[in-house]
């Protein structure tokens, strides 16, 4: 009998290697089958090969970006048939598109993705294993960043409209939350979209309140892209450091409150649904296409390089 194999690590080597663009590339290295190959890691890495090397190829994605590639060349790159597949999957892994990691110049563990065993790109070439590193919440991170997917969705579709359809009041009267005041037009419910996340954030993270903005779509759209990438960081923060119990106090409000962050996480959820499905009304789109379930289907079976 053979001693000293370490089977996982031939399979994750032949998961990882660069020529290996599918499921039965990976399977035929490491002289496997696909079904086993599957079974095998999925079982002792927690994560199923495809998806450990989308994310690894992500994160090397994010490093070259920052460090001058274009977008284009990145894409294809990672194995991507189009740059569109690319960066609507990049914008589903990191909260922005990859023109907006392209002029940023943070790397190294900066562009480390969540993962359910600590391995991760470490640049130019190689991996990094973190040991400290714990399996990651998928209902948290799909909630998170289907909502923030979906509001840029909503926010490129308003900036097709007429400015007058875009502002005319069509639900008079209308409120999703007292504190908020009136939401009686398109424009209204997706400012208030994007502001409920730039409110909590500057709570969560003991800024400020933020000044009222201005609300047409390239404006929301800058600022969507502004907060999408720290609130999505703020949780997965959370969901790292187990801290969904953990209480805020915040004082922007009138006297402070304490919050759950569990609760504030499901509090925005829930009322960022409503108003993105009030948002697909207004915009006469079918009110099935922000369906999570779709969303993580098109995110996987879709959009992903070559695997």
């Amino acid at each position: 009998m053979e001693t000293g194999r370490d089977r996982l690590r031939e399979l994750l080597d032949a998961v990882l290697d660069e020529d290996n663009a599918t499921l039965g590339d990976m399977a035929g290295d490491a002289f496997s089958s696909p079904f086993h190959l599957n079974r095998r890691v999925r079982r002792d890495a927690g994560e199923p090969p495809v998806s450990l090397r989308r994310r690894v190829v992500l994160e090397r994605a994010a490093w070259q970006l920052r460090g001058g590639a274009s977008v284009t060349d990145t894409a294809f790159a990672a194995g991507y048939e189009s740059v569109e597949g690319f960066a609507r999957a990049f914008g589903r892994a990191y909260g922005h598109p990859p023109s907006v990691a392209a002029a940023r110049s943070e790397a190294g563990r900066s562009s480390w993705l969540p993962s359910p065993n600590g391995i991760h790109f470490h640049p130019p070439t190689s991996l990094w294993i973190d040991s400290q590193e714990h399996a990651v919440n998928p209902l948290a991170q799909q909630l998170v960043g289907h909502d923030l997917d979906d509001t840029r969705t909503l926010l490129e579709a308003a900036a097709r409209l007429p400015d007058d359809d875009y502002r005319r009041a069509r639900m008079p009267g209308h409120t999703v939350l007292e504190w908020d005041g009136p939401e009686e037009s398109l424009a209204a419910v997706l400012d208030h979209l994007v502001r409920s996340k730039e409110v909590w954030l500057a709570a969560l993270v003991g800024d400020d309140v933020p000044p009222a903005r201005a609300d047409d779509p390239p404006a929301l759209l800058e600022r969507h892209d502004a907060v999408a990438p720290r609130w999505l960081a703020t949780w997965r923060d959370v969901d790292r450091r187990g801290a969904w119990d953990d209480r805020v106090v915040d004082a922007l409000c009138e006297p402070p409150e304490s919050f759950q962050l569990a609760s504030v996480l499901a509090h925005v959820v829930t009322y960022a649904a409503h108003r993105r499905q009030l948002a697909r009304t207004l915009l006469g789109a079918d009110p099935a296409a922000g369906d999570p379930i779709l969303w993580l289907r098109r995110g996987h079976d879709q959009e992903g390089p070559s695997a």
